[in-house]
């Protein structure tokens, strides 16, 4: 038996699948009662609550072999600091747990590269990359870090597990949500970009390797998954070409961006609403790191998919989801 948390999400809803596929009995936790348009099958149970509720977690976790914790917040809103260390640490801390109270079960966590320590005058980032505490890190980053520090916690005390850190994630879903809104952006063609290099991997890629790990001997590793580097302008234009729009031309400079995100802190201060920019998100578009994918390539002799492949993937079937013009 299998357990998954955030299943409705990219990773999720993928894992899922394939889960299924394979023929395992998953346990499925959800915010909400299911509707007719999520995933139906004889295997499937849902089961409604979420990761802060432990009543809920020790009636999913208790007779399962395995755990997949998919769950997470992406924000790198300010006012979502908060809700951050709630969902990401403490919901994290609240797994873990009840994994401890069950003998026998391993879990399977999702972090990302956000949670690998940046060092100073390095161009290539590995897992054995070390966290500086001082050093400028987003809210974001330092919810899914401390998130990971719970796992480590639970590896000490006996737990089986397997952490993974990926990148970008690209696949067709919901694209007004995460990172498939970058393939949204493209098709409203949006006149600008960044500078700065993006880090990508296939969502398909990310569930292969998490099944692979979890379903094997190792355990208390963390690998990294991603896939290679672009930089922002030659991303958007593969993106319009597969999706047959304009791509965006105008690079926006990097003092100017500064400029805005400043002027969006005072946009959300004054109505509420989340910034579109943070300081953030304008730093991090400056910072050019690859993630090294050597471990997990090397230990599963695993392959990642090309940039090519999965933009014609995800554009494919996003123009199908959607019924985008050809």
């Amino acid at each position: 038996m299998v357990f998954v948390t955030g299943s409705s999400g990219l990773i999720g809803s993928y894992l899922l699948a394939q889960l299924l596929e394979q023929g395992h009995l998953v346990k499925a936790l959800v915010r909400s009662q299911p509707n007719s348009n999520q995933l139906q099958h004889i295997n499937l149970q849902y089961i409604v609550g979420d990761i802060l509720d432990v009543s809920v977690l020790q009636q999913a976790i208790a007779d399962n072999d395995y755990v997949f914790h998919c769950a997470g917040l992406v924000s790198y809103a300010p006012q979502d600091a908060d809700l951050l260390k709630q969902i990401n640490v403490e919901g994290t801390a609240n797994v873990v747990n009840t994994c401890l109270a069950r003998q026998g079960v391993k879990l399977c966590h999702v972090s990302s590269v956000a949670a690998i320590g940046q060092q100073k005058g390095a161009s290539i980032l590995d897992e054995t990359a070390k966290w500086d505490p001082n050093a400028e890190v987003s809210v974001y980053a330092s919810s899914k870090y401390f998130a990971e520090l719970e796992v480590w916690r639970g590896v000490a005390e006996g737990l089986a597990a397997v952490i993974v850190n990926p990148s970008v994630i690209l696949g067709p879903a919901d694209w007004t949500r995460s990172s498939t809104q970058l393939f949204k952006y493209v098709f409203n063609q949006n006149a600008f970009y960044t500078g700065g290099y993006i880090n990508f991997v296939d969502v398909r890629d990310v569930v292969a390797s998490m099944l692979a790990l979890t379903f094997s001997e190792i355990s208390g590793e963390r690998f990294i998954l991603n896939a290679g580097q672009v930089v922002y302008k030659d991303f958007f234009k593969k993106v319009a070409d597969y999706l047959n729009r304009k791509p965006p031309g105008i690079k926006v400079p990097g003092a100017l961006t500064e400029i805005i995100w400043r002027l969006e802190s005072l946009r959300s201060f004054f109505t509420g609403k989340r910034p579109l920019i943070t300081k953030d998100t304008a730093r991090i578009a400056k910072k050019n790191y690859l993630y090294a994918n050597t471990k997990i390539s090397k230990q599963l002799a695993f392959t990642f998919k090309t940039l090519e492949e999965t933009l014609n993937w995800s554009c494919q079937e996003l123009r199908l989801k959607y019924q985008l013009p050809v």
